[in-house]
């Protein structure tokens, strides 16, 4: 089985990328160099502490001369608050600077994320993009506000605690390093389980995710079906997996902080046995032995630090890895170099075009489409039927270059398609799906889409001409009345009364409607399509149907079977071919017949 990719640590370590997380810090060195001065400096006030303590002991409480003790004190003062002064700056400057490139990072994510193809969304969940966007950011803040810089300070703090040792005494200061081995053995055994830990954590997270992304999106599905116990067991077994897989991590952590504190203890008592017997045969200070105590246990914090920031820079490499990934992933749809041509009429033409979803080179594709050819003329109304997965939709997709054609070509007023910049040819179009998609937001903000160009009067406008405004009066606050998410406090019909009044309200050249009206009541279809009917003789228009009732009028009507385009022609002349159109019409007639039937039969078993 795969690991996934939320799973994968891989190296500890890795200069390319480190080199592009760097390159998130640039515009922030200012920053980073007040910061590095003020750990620098918090370094060297620790390191002064202690040494100051050697000094009083030893010219003045051990030798009963006062004078100088206060200064003395003053001084230690002084430093304890530039320490707390320099510790505040580091720690300000850094967290300041880390929001600061989590925002960066995030906003070159979403940036490159609105670019990619729709081809990319088709192979990769929501879950784990949602996961590069929060988490995987989250865990590079860490490494800017206590890794990269940081680490510099548990580095110099280190070096400096055993230089002033060795100055000191150097046979003392080999006895207190008698306890590295036992710290690199301690540290080594922490970092390598503390690592398969975090990614088990990690793996059992991305599950979590998905499990309650997928069951909270469908929720309706689950209580309708009664699937509640059986999710909930599910939901149990992954979360008490995930609770377990902390523990462990929790077991590490208990072991290696109390094992470096009893590190640390051992060497205390090193230093006092050794150094105590020194001081009795007075070749070492009194003062000297309370200050090498004193750094001995500062020795062994900047060496348990910097195993925790090892985790950190193990996490952050993974993150950066993962978000790099996605920031590299290729546009493969995007407007040219030099796309200067404009649309004039807006004559639409496919021309011998071949398309599949899933082409690879090498491979024989499953042609959604083959060779369709037909054209669509300003102003000429186009009806597009045919089975499910006919490639009807895939016609859409390949206008609006959501995909690209494998073979023939797209063209408007006779230029090919990718030729034409990528903003001016969507913006040619309003697209209105069977499936309508609403934003957070109020009903005006669902209509207008931030098009600050499309006044209130507008949208009013847009929505009387669809008859959405119906039922839009009717909700407290009108066109200010808010849209919870994916509009779920609206109805199927007002959602797609919603999509008209988009579409209109943007006043496009050519209007796509994608079996727009199929989840529509009867009564409501029959007013939309008096509506489109005044719209529509002003616009190119093309409909996807599947009920042929709302297509029956256009000029000109495609049918599409298994990818191909098998006839062509009026309402009238298709019926007359007596071939798959027919077939089709003659099975919904009766399907709408037996409806109708059942529905007369309710009314009147209703007023008996």
């Amino acid at each position: 089985m795969a690991q996934h990719d939320d799973e994968i640590l891989g190296k500890a370590y890795d200069a390319r990328l480190m080199r592009r997380l760097l390159a998130y810090l640039r515009p922030y060195w200012r920053q980073v160099a007040l910061a590095f001065v003020a750990i620098t400096l918090g370094a060297a006030m620790a390191l002064a502490q202690p040494y100051l303590m050697k000094v009083a002991i030893d010219q003045h409480i051990a030798t009963g001369d006062l004078d100088g003790l206060g200064s003395l004190a003053l001084l230690y003062l002084g430093v304890l608050v530039l320490g707390f002064v320099s510790e505040y700056i580091q720690t300000w400057t850094m967290q300041l600077t880390g929001q600061r490139i989590m925002f960066d990072i995030r906003m070159g994510i979403y940036r490159h994320l609105q670019r990619l193809d729709v081809r990319y969304y088709d192979h990769n969940p929501v879950g784990r993009l949602m996961t590069r966007v929060v988490s995987d950011v989250d865990v590079l803040n860490d490494l800017f506000t206590s890794g990269v810089v940081t680490i510099f300070g548990d580095v110099f703090t280190l070096l400096g605690i055993m230089a002033m040792m060795l100055v000191m005494n150097w046979r003392l200061a080999l006895v207190a390093f008698a306890a590295l081995p036992l710290i690199a053995i301690v540290t080594q055994w922490f970092r390598k389980n503390v690592r398969e830990s975090y990614r088990v954590v990690r793996g059992w997270i991305a599950r979590i995710n998905a499990f309650l992304q997928e069951n909270i999106t469908g929720m309706s599905t689950v209580q309708l079906f009664r699937r509640e116990a059986l999710n909930f067991v599910r939901f149990d077994d992954i979360d008490k997996k995930h609770r377990d897989a902390n523990i462990d991590s929790i077991f590490y952590y208990a072991v290696f902080y109390p094992a470096i504190e009893a590190i640390g203890a051992l060497t205390s008592a090193l230093i006092i046995w050794y150094g105590g017997a020194s001081v009795l045969r007075e070749s070492l200070s009194l003062g000297a032995l309370a200050a090498f105590l004193q750094y001995s246990q500062r020795f062994f914090r900047p060496i348990s630090d910097m195993s925790e920031k090892f985790n950190v820079l193990q996490s952050a490499m993974a993150s950066s890895e993962r978000i790099f990934k996605l920031l590299d992933e290729p546009v493969h749809i995007q407007s040219p170099a030099a796309a200067s041509r404009h649309i004039t009429a807006g004559h639409i033409r496919f021309e011998n075009v071949w398309f599949a979803y899933n082409a690879h080179p090498g491979a024989e594709p499953d042609w959604v489409l083959r060779d369709i050819s037909f054209e669509v003329r300003p102003g000429q109304r186009l009806g597009v039927v045919g089975a499910t997965g006919s490639g009807k939709t895939t016609l859409i997709n390949l206008l609006l270059r959501f995909y690209d054609v494998q073979r023939g070509r797209i063209s408007i007023d006779g230029i090919d398609v990718r030729e034409l910049d990528l903003h001016e040819l969507r913006g040619l179009f309003s697209l209105v799906l069977q499936d309508v998609h609403l934003f957070s937001g109020t009903i005006a903000d669902n209509i207008r889409l931030g098009n600050a160009a499309i006044s209130d009067e507008q949208i009013r406008q847009a929505a009387v001409a669809v008859h959405a405004n119906q039922f839009i009066e009717r909700l407290p606050g009108t066109y200010a009345a808010p849209v919870a998410e994916r509009g779920s406090t609206l109805s199927v019909g007002q959602k797609q009364l919603l999509s008209f009044a988009r579409a209109l309200a943007f006043d496009p050249r050519v209007l796509i409607l994608d079996e727009a009206t199929s989840s529509v009541d009867t009564e409501t279809e029959i007013l939309i399509r008096d509506a489109l009917g005044a719209l529509m003789a002003r616009r190119t228009t093309i409909a996807i149907a599947h009920r042929l009732s709302t297509i029956q009028d256009m000029d000109n009507i495609l049918v599409l079977h298994k990818g191909v385009l098998r006839e062509s022609g009026t309402h009238q002349e298709l019926l007359g071919l007596r071939g798959i159109y027919y077939k089709l019409f003659e099975l919904q007639y009766k399907q709408d017949a037996r409806l109708t039937q059942l529905q007369s039969g309710a009314e009147q078993l209703a007023r008996s």
